[in-house]
């Protein structure tokens, strides 16, 4: 077994763990209750860790492609324009959030 992954959050360490899963590296997360134990604690964050040595290669690719994902969410230059209200919408979303006109695709 080996450390591939240190997560910032346990939502972000599972998605992780199952991209990984999904591609065929079997792998399993570490430390998924200790960052609630906040306080005089020291903080763990959640560790992701894949089963077979031999995947290191494979788990990389998937954490790039995890990571260049992540980021490329945060951007807004995907964001979609409501052509009725002009208001910003996520590039995910098919109807504008504040007045439910429909979006037009990418």
């Amino acid at each position: 077994m080996k450390k591939i992954y240190t997560a910032s959050s346990l939502v972000e360490g599972t998605l992780l763990v199952d991209l990984l899963i999904d591609a065929g590296v079997p792998a399993v997360l570490f430390h998924s209750n200790a960052i609630g134990g906040l306080g005089e604690l020291p903080v763990t964050y959640p560790e992701v860790w894949i089963k077979r040595n031999e995947d290191e290669n494979k788990s990389q690719r998937v954490i790039h492609r995890f990571e260049l994902s992540s980021s490329e969410s945060m951007t807004k230059q995907n964001d979609l324009v409501c052509q009725q209200c002009l208001e910003e919408n996520p590039a995910s979303f098919k109807v504008c959030w504040k007045c439910a006109s429909i979006l037009p695709l990418t």
